[in-house]
């Protein structure tokens, strides 16, 4: 089993890299917890809230079966936001943002345009919130994948690097 997770800033192209990779690689996508919880629950959110978030997200990531899973968001988007937000994230967040969950972390870069929603909250700091995930992903010695530009070609890097990871499997 390969699990390959995005990661990164808000409106970074995440859900639809993910999405795209599992159509066209036959693996089975994961959507983001945070997101079908924040629909049910309202935008309004608490440092709590973010660790039902995770456990969520976690059992979500259990439940897939695949031998290819393209995973909607990472633990370290809770770390990070939590810290960015709320200046801590909770130990339970970082135990999983310590454990190895995922082959492969796939960075999707703020290069493409801002596409507001209901649910986001940070237009302005994506740059600064990218390096943050850089950091993080070093931090942590987290095998990543910085994808940017326009989709097809993120789409195609990816790709490339899904394959030789089949490989070795």
């Amino acid at each position: 089993m390969i699990r390959i997770a995005f990661t990164g800033p808000e409106s970074s192209g995440k859900s639809t890299l993910a999405k795209a990779i599992s159509e066209s690689m036959k693996g089975q996508y994961v959507e983001e917890f945070a997101r079908s919880y924040l629909e049910d629950h309202g935008p309004e959110y608490d440092i709590q809230d973010l660790d039902v978030m995770a456990k969520g997200h976690l059992e979500s990531i259990l439940r897939a079966s695949s031998p290819l899973q393209l995973i909607d968001t990472d633990f370290i988007v809770f770390k990070i936001w939590s810290e960015y937000k709320y200046d801590g994230a909770s130990p339970f967040i970082h135990r999983l943002v310590s454990e190895n969950w995922f082959d492969l972390h796939v960075l999707c870069a703020p290069d493409i345009t801002w596409e507001p929603d209901d649910l986001r909250e940070n237009p302005n700091d994506r740059d600064i919130l990218f390096q943050r995930y850089v950091e993080g992903l070093e931090k942590l010695h987290k095998p990543y994948l910085i994808v940017e530009g326009p989709h097809t070609k993120r789409k195609e890097k990816l790709e490339k690097v899904i394959k030789k990871l089949l490989i070795i499997s």
